[in-house]
């Protein structure tokens, strides 16, 4: 009985001692080199949905694929829209911030301001900010320094209004239609208010504050102006068929500054390709995203710029296009 006890005693201990030995063995095993790696997060904001806005984020993400960043394959792209609210677009960034995205990439000015509120180490680059500097976004365009750059799609107010003069010459009287909280806004008024001071010319201003005010506001400009010139307003390019509805009724041109806001109504601009724009602004994040920082990249601004008209807007107020300018045309709309 005794032998058969230590047998199994013997057993026992042998098997424990084998469990040892295995266990201090044991080699952890080696991480595969064909691991995929993690993808990087990035964040889009837009302060509200409008044609160009949209067409700069439907081409960012074209051609940042072509850069070699392919949303769901070795990127993630998270679309956010403030849908016009400051309070949405500060909740949002906070949340690109606080989770840590490799990059924010922020569609109009008051987006750029809340994104570069939120952080000052997450490499932030801008769209369609017309004043880098006077909003604030950066203190110098060809080294912008900290962790912010992008593209401006800045056009002179007084190149619309010289297309204005070959289209409607006797405009003595302009409506000047925008949001006075968008600085971008104001940068381009500005402009307006010295090309009509130089020119004997009256500006009225209208201004909004939401999409809601701007049938109104555009309504306060009946009978006092001959023509209405709203610039790359975010709150007014929203807005833009319910502008001409009024404008149109009353028979007043509008001169705008984008070419989705004459698509929407507005007769003729001088205006950018906001296609162009967005492709530039993504070449920017593919730099950013191979390693080299936001501030070492210069802002870029188009220079290019195309006329944009639209005769459907001009048949509904009665004037007729001179033949030069539709030649010179990049778009007509309602042909």
């Amino acid at each position: 009985m005794k032998r058969s006890l230590a047998v199994i005693v013997s057993v026992f201990m042998s098997v424990l001692l084998l469990i040892s030995l295995s266990g201090c063995g044991a080699t952890k095993k080696a991480p595969s080199s064909n691991a995929t790696p993690e993808k990087k997060k990035i964040g889009i904001v837009q302060i509200v949905e409008h044609p160009s806005l949209n067409t700069i984020r439907e081409s960012f993400v074209q051609q940042l694929e072509k850069e070699g960043f392919k949303d769901g394959q070795n990127v993630i792209i998270d679309y956010q829209n403030a849908q016009g609210d400051q309070t949405n677009l500060k909740t949002i960034c906070q949340k690109f911030a606080n989770n840590k995205y490799d990059l924010i990439v922020a569609i109009a000015t008051p987006s750029a301001q809340a994104a570069v509120g939120e952080t000052k180490e997450i490499p932030i680059v801008f769209s369609a900010c017309t004043d880098p500097l006077g909003s604030g976004l950066v203190s110098n365009m060809e080294r912008p320094g900290q962790n912010v750059t992008g593209t401006s799609d800045a056009v002179s107010a007084e190149k619309i209004m010289e297309l204005a003069k070959r289209i409607t010459p006797n405009i003595k009287t302009i409506g000047a239609l925008y949001n006075s909280s968008e600085t971008n806004s104001i940068s381009v008024i500005n402009n307006l208010k010295e090309y009509a001071r130089k020119n004997g010319m009256t500006v009225v201003e209208a201004t909004v504050t939401n999409s809601s005010e701007v049938q109104q506001a555009t309504s306060s400009l009946v009978g006092k102006v001959d023509a209405i010139f709203s610039p790359i307003d975010n709150t007014v390019a929203s807005a833009m068929p319910v502008v001409a509805q009024v404008a149109n009724k009353a028979k007043i041109p509008v001169y705008v500054g984008a070419d989705s806001m004459v698509k929407d109504g507005g007769l003729a601009t001088y205006g950018i390709n906001y296609k162009v724009l967005g492709q530039e602004t993504a070449k920017m994040a593919a730099e950013i995203l191979n390693g080299k920082k936001a501030g070492d990249i210069p802002v870029k601004t188009i220079s290019d710029v195309d006329i944009y008209i639209n005769q459907d807007t001009a048949k509904a107020i009665g004037i007729t296009i001179p033949e030069d300018v539709l030649r010179e045309a990049a778009q007509v709309f309602g042909e």
